[in-house]
This record gives structure tokens, sequence and C-alpha cells, in this order.
């Protein structure tokens, strides 16, 4: 290929000498953002107490941060784009570790809101700048496929090591070091991004800023966001739910208009509409909302049905990480620069669903060893598997100027999905709980008898969850057979791809370049 041919992929730079010493830092930073996520959960009953926060109030501890996080993550694609990947993530760390250490020093409610809603703000700015820099400065397809699996890894186990963190220091210490502890991630990564990184020329997008766009992507994802936040506690036909959802979709729909005939869009359409990124979007997007589901049943399952302490639940979650970790970097990564995309995603999806199928059969007395450690390790096998080619494929094909907003959709694929598995699934779970609950409480005779009637009912509230999370896994299963029909990086490309064709070029180039 001639040199003229590589600079027009965006491949323009020899591979940058520094860039296995930039992946540290940028996987400290990911792990700090997903660690986040669950790490405060764990916090939240203390926080509750000691702040004086209303039952009413509390979800906003969550809330807050998802608002921000969700509606802003186009708009921080599109900065990092625009002023430079290493710039907008270093100042997102800086801005992470100082609202983190608002939110430890809260001493009321409104403090603690605010300093959520800001940790959000910057998080939008961090996850985008984090994912395209790795693809701007992995472009050799092995190199990249260890790059995406350490990553992929990352992203998918850090909530469960979250879970573990956020147990020892609430338990040992105080529900102020959940926020004190990402001040010294912050740094370190910082730091060392400063110092180690060096993003490749010519992938800047200078265009103007498409500031109707901006406005009506973050309305539109906070009104979405809302929308399934509102309905887990308030229900589906709440008049304010409704108004929501109606809301997010007619922003959203005005968004694609706009950005249809701007010259400049936030989100250029061609981003999402080539065939094999919108695959990965639609089926990452399911597979989020089954794990996010699945996490915090088997939280509630292991604290309040089985009694373990926050700590002893974290360690519990270990053969998911474990899992996750080998499917990853192991399978993800091996087998990546050798069959295509999607026979990993698919099977990968599958092998989670056969773990969530495991899951379905729990009950009061259920052994661990018997029923939750095969499933957590299948689930985490196969979501590590599938996520690995998932991350790396969402970047991959895109122009080196689109890389912030397509890392951006990775993410708002992924927050979206996650408010969604959390709000609907629990309204499947807590129905299924009332309905089993009245249909047996009248034979509970004794004190004993009715609580243990309440016990068995969560339990099956949570199994019928479960079950319609397989029934998600095989659907993201089935998009990512069905869609995403790139060839392996450097192979031959797959026949009748479609709009395929430019995503198969990118990935060969790379090849021919190293």
């Amino acid at each position: 290929m001639s040199q003229s041919a590589v600079k027009a992929s965006g491949v323009t730079d020899a591979p940058d000498a520094g860039r296995w010493k930039a992946l540290v830092f940028i996987a400290l930073a990911q792990l700090m953002v997903v660690l986040d996520a669950t790490i405060v959960n764990i916090a939240l009953p203390s926080a509750q107490q000691d702040l004086g926060i209303s039952d009413g109030n509390r979800q906003w501890v969550v809330t807050a941060y998802a608002l921000a996080f969700g509606g802003l993550l186009l708009f921080g694609g599109r900065i990092a784009d625009l002023w430079g990947r290493k710039r907008t993530f270093v100042l997102g760390l800086a801005g992470f570790a100082v609202a983190s250490a608002l939110g430890g020093a809260a001493t009321n409610e409104a403090m603690m809101f605010g300093s959520r809603a800001l940790q959000g703000v910057f998080g939008a700015l961090l996850a985008p700048a984090a994912l395209s820099l790795l693809a701007v400065m992995f472009t050799d397809a092995k190199e990249r496929a260890k790059a995406f699996g350490i990553y992929g890894a990352i992203a998918g186990g850090g909530g469960a090591v979250g879970l573990i963190l956020g147990g020892f220091l609430t338990e040992y210490l105080n529900w102020r070091w959940t926020f004190f502890v990402n001040i010294p991630f912050a740094i370190v990564a910082a730091a060392g991004a400063y110092l180690v990184i060096r993003e490749p020329k010519g992938g800047r997008n200078r265009s103007p800023l498409d500031i109707p766009g901006v406005i009506l992507s973050t309305l539109g994802l906070v009104a979405l966001v809302y929308g399934f936040t509102r309905a887990e506690s308030n229900g589906w036909s709440d008049a304010v739910t409704v108004g929501m959802f109606v809301g997010s979709a007619v922003l959203l729909l005005a968004f694609v208009l706009v950005e249809s005939r701007v010259k400049a869009p936030l989100l250029p359409l061609r981003v999402i509409t080539e065939r094999n990124r919108g695959g990965i979007y639609l089926s990452l997007g399911l597979a989020i909302i089954a794990m996010f589901g699945l996490f915090l049943f088997l939280t509630y399952y292991l604290q309040i049905v089985k009694g373990y302490t926050p700590v002893k639940t974290g360690f519990a979650f270990l053969p998911m990480i474990a899992g996750m970790i080998t499917g990853s970097t192991q399978i993800g990564t091996r087998l990546m620069t050798r069959v295509a995309p999607r026979l990993l995603m698919g099977p990968g999806f599958l092998v989670a669903a056969v773990g969530m199928l495991f899951l379905t059969q729990l009950e009061v007395d259920t052994s661990y060893a018997g029923v939750l450690l095969p499933g957590m390790l299948l689930l985490g096998l196969g979501m590590g598997t599938a996520f690995m080619p998932a991350m790396s494929m969402a970047t991959m094909g895109v122009e080196p100027r689109d890389a912030g907003v397509a890392s951006a959709m990775v993410n708002t694929s992924q927050q979206v999905g996650g408010a969604i598995g959390t709000a609907l699934l629990n309204t499947i779970a807590a129905s299924a709980t009332t309905s089993y609950i009245a249909d047996h409480i009248g034979g509970a005779s004794s004190r004993s008898q009715q609580q243990l009637v309440q016990l068995e009912g969560q339990v099956q509230g949570y199994t019928s969850a479960i079950w319609f999370a397989v029934g998600i896994l095989v659907v993201a299963a089935a998009l990512a057979l069905t869609l995403v029909n790139a060839g392996r990086p450097g192979g031959p490309a797959v026949t009748g791809s479609g709009t395929g064709d430019e995503a198969e070029d990118e990935l060969r180039v790379p090849v021919v370049a190293h």
C-alpha cells in the first residue's frame, strides 16, 4: 500500500514508543470511573444516615451522576475531538478528582448531589477521551487486540471490584473514603498521561461546535435516562415518566434531523449508520441491560437473602471478575486477529446467557458452589469474550476526527443500557415478588413462616427478571451475528458486507502499514 493511501486512512504516524505505558494510565482512569459506579452504591446507606438524606431523595446520589454523565457523553466525545484527547483526558481526571473530594467532604445533601453531578460532567469528558486515545494510539491489529483486551476486562470486571473495595472502605474506614479513593487514582493517571501520552497528529476535528446538536442530544439523553430512573421508583404509567419518554423521543428525533442537515454535526450519522458499528452499539447496549440488572439482584440476594456482609458479597463476585479477565485477555485477545469479530461476540453473549440460566435456579437455600459459582464464571467468561472485540470494533474504521464521538457512543450505549436494565428488570422483579407474596402469604401462620415467604418472594422476583435477561442476551447474540459482518483484522473481506466495506478496509490498513 502506498504511503498516501496509509495517510488517507488516518494512520499517519509510526506507533508511539510509549503507547504501552500510556495504556497503564488510560486503564487506571477507566478503572476509577467503573469502580465509582458500584462503590458509591455500597456506601449509600451510611452516607444517607450521616447526611440526613430522606428515602425519597437518596436516589439522587446515583441519579445526579447518571444524568450528567449520560446526557453529556456525546458532547464530551466531540470536545475530545476538538481540543485533543490527551488534554480532555487530563482535564476530565482533574475535574473528577475535585468533584470526588467535594463528595467525600459533603456536609449536607445539596453538596452531595452537586458533587455527584460534577463527577458526571467530568466523567463524560474522561470516558470517551480514554477510549478514543486507545483507538488512535493502537493501530496494529495484534497490538490493538491486546490493548482492547485489557480495557475490556477492566470495563467489564471493574464494577465487581468496586463491590469489594466499597465493602472494605465502608466497613473498616468510613463511607467518605469511597469518594476520596478516587483522588490518588486520578492524580497518578493524570500525571502519567501528561508525561507519557503522545497523541497522533492530524486527528483533530476543528469544525465549529454544533450548538443545536449539543442542546438537543443532552436534553434528549437526560430525559431518557431520567425517564427510566423515575420508572423504577414511580412506575411506568406515572405522568412524569411518560412525559420524559415522549419528550426524549421528540428531542432525539429532532437531533437526528439536525445532524443530517448541519455542515459540522456533533454526531456525524456516518458513525452510527455503518453496519458494523450500529450492530456493536445495539448488541452492547442490550448486553449491558442484562448485566446491570444482574449485578443489582445478586448484590441484594447475597446480602439480604444469604446474609453476606458487604466485603463477603464483593468476594463472592470474584469468579465473575476472573471469567471476564480470562475471556477478554486470553480468549478475545488471542482470537481477535484470527476470526471475525461476530464469531467472538455472538458465542460470547450465548455463553453469558448459559451462565444466566444457572442463576434462574436460585432459591433461598441455594448452594454458592453449585449454582452461583458456575453461573457467574460462565457469565464473566462470555461477557469478557464479547466485550473485547465490541470495544475494539466500535472505534475501528472511523475517521480519526470522529474517534471521540464514536467512543462516546460506546459509553452512551452502556449508560443508557444500564439505566434501562436497572429500571426494567427491577420492575419485572418487583411485580413477580408482589404476586408471589400475595399468593402465598395467606398460608403462613407464624412470623417466621411469613418472613420465609417474603424471602422466597424476593428470590422469585430475581429469577423472573433473570429469565428476562437471558432472553435479552440471546437477542444481543443474534444482532451481533447478523449485523456485525466485518472480516478479521488483516483478513479477507466478508462477501456481501454491504456498508461494512469501509470498516474492513480500515482493519487491513494498520497491518500493511506495520
